[in-house]
């Protein structure tokens, strides 16, 4: 089975996917999505970009084109995920996705004005797709009644344990019906996941795609050890060298806004995302950045996970990540549904050693990468002038294992 019209969908849905150019399923989804189609519980990890919300989005749909019309009311399925960009985005699918004939779903987040959302779920919506945050709190205001829901997607489950939700998430299940099924995708199937999931689902069938403690092959890694005064004059050599959109990460929110700033005024059209910003400007950014009139966008780890962000040409990671698992989500935003992409990190000083951890942790080879800029780099006004005729060479011998 390698295409969407083998599946036993209904002729709606099928249209649907037609209309909206799905055609060849991933390996994720040609695993994942026929279990799920027969009401089994299912935990599925695979790398970042392989398709894992269609995989659950489908046999969604299915189940609440079959719910009776007089259920109208009831909520039939629930969709938690860390982030509300990611949870926006899900919802964007669904939408593009469901018949006329099908509810619309609520999108029950934090960051924006609750008045609509709280008027959705008075109303009665077949289907949620939140935030655990928010979601506990409208719970506990007894303004959400769940139990009804049939099926539950967990979607990064990982990334909401890092987050801190568990204890949320336990509330919220803590209502559902134990007859449900259950489907749980994520990153990674750490020890706190795989408890998590363990507790909450019946009998899984476990769908396990290749190693997602890599990179994806689609993926060219290099990485540039610089001194801490040049990394700024790299990031801009590299700027000037790519063509498409750039996608940077920081560690900090402030050295995202200091950077974002900077490259705005070295002409740049950037923009970031933080998690300070108010929702209107993580929105304005991203799609900004989707829609091309951004050539960069700075952002902090909240942009890592999940995020489906079309075309990221290159990343760059000018602040090396704490954690290995941190740097594969990042430069997964590259190289996405078999589109080739470059990942670039900048590391100076004690990120050096960081790096090469990293690098011993997840096998990698990563090829070392040197700029050709001269000892006493050229003042800011100059670099445009100077930095396009520049070469990026690797040196010889230069691959870590």
């Amino acid at each position: 089975m390698t295409t969407f019209s083998e599946l036993p969908l209904s002729s709606a849905l099928q249209q649907r996917l037609e209309a909206a150019q799905f055609t060849t399923l991933t390996p994720i989804q040609e695993r994942a999505i026929p279990p799920a189609l027969e009401g089994r519980d299912v935990i599925g990890t695979a790398q970042t970009g392989t398709g894992k919300t269609l995989a659950f989005l489908i046999p969604l749909i299915e189940t609440l084109q079959q719910e009776p019309a007089r259920h109208i009311h009831h909520t039939v399925a629930l969709v938690l995920l860390p982030t509300r960009e990611l949870a926006m985005q899900v919802e964007e699918q669904y939408e593009q996705l469901r018949t006329k004939a099908m509810p619309r779903a609520a999108l029950i987040i934090g960051g924006v004005s609750e008045k609509t959302q709280i008027q959705s779920l008075r109303a009665g919506s077949k289907l949620i797709i939140a935030t655990p945050g928010r979601l506990q709190d409208l719970m506990n205001r007894k303004l959400a009644n769940l139990q009804n829901v049939k099926i539950l997607v967990l979607d990064e489950a990982d990334r909401m344990l890092d987050m801190g939700f568990l204890p949320a998430i336990r509330r919220i299940l803590s209502i559902l019906p134990e007859q449900r099924q259950t489907l749980c995708f994520s990153a990674t199937l750490e020890q706190s996941v795989a408890g998590l999931v363990n507790e909450y689902t019946c009998n899984p069938v476990r769908v396990a795609l290749g190693s997602v403690l890599k990179p994806a092959e689609s993926v060219q890694l290099r990485a540039y050890e610089v001194r801490p005064g040049e990394k700024l004059d790299v990031l801009r050599q590299l700027l000037y060298a790519e063509k498409g959109q750039t996608l940077i990460f920081t560690r900090t929110k402030r050295g995202a806004e200091r950077l974002a700033k900077e490259l705005a005024r070295d002409g740049f059209a950037a923009a970031m995302i933080h998690g300070d910003r108010s929702q209107s400007q993580r929105n304005g950014a991203l799609s900004g950045f989707q829609e091309g009139r951004f050539q960069v966008l700075v952002a902090t780890d909240i942009a890592s996970r999940g995020l489906h962000i079309d075309d990221v040409a290159h990343v760059i990671n000018y602040d090396v990540p704490k954690m290995a698992e941190d740097f594969i989500h990042r430069v997964g935003r590259t190289g996405r549904a078999g589109l080739q992409g470059h990942a670039s990190t900048l590391a100076s000083g004690a990120e050096v050693l960081e790096l090469r951890l990293i690098e011993r942790t997840l096998k990698l080879k990563i090829e070392r990468m040197q700029s050709e800029m001269a000892t006493d780099a050229p003042p800011r006004r100059m670099i445009q002038n100077t930095l396009a005729s520049r070469t990026l060479t690797a040196l010889p011998g230069e691959i870590f294992v």
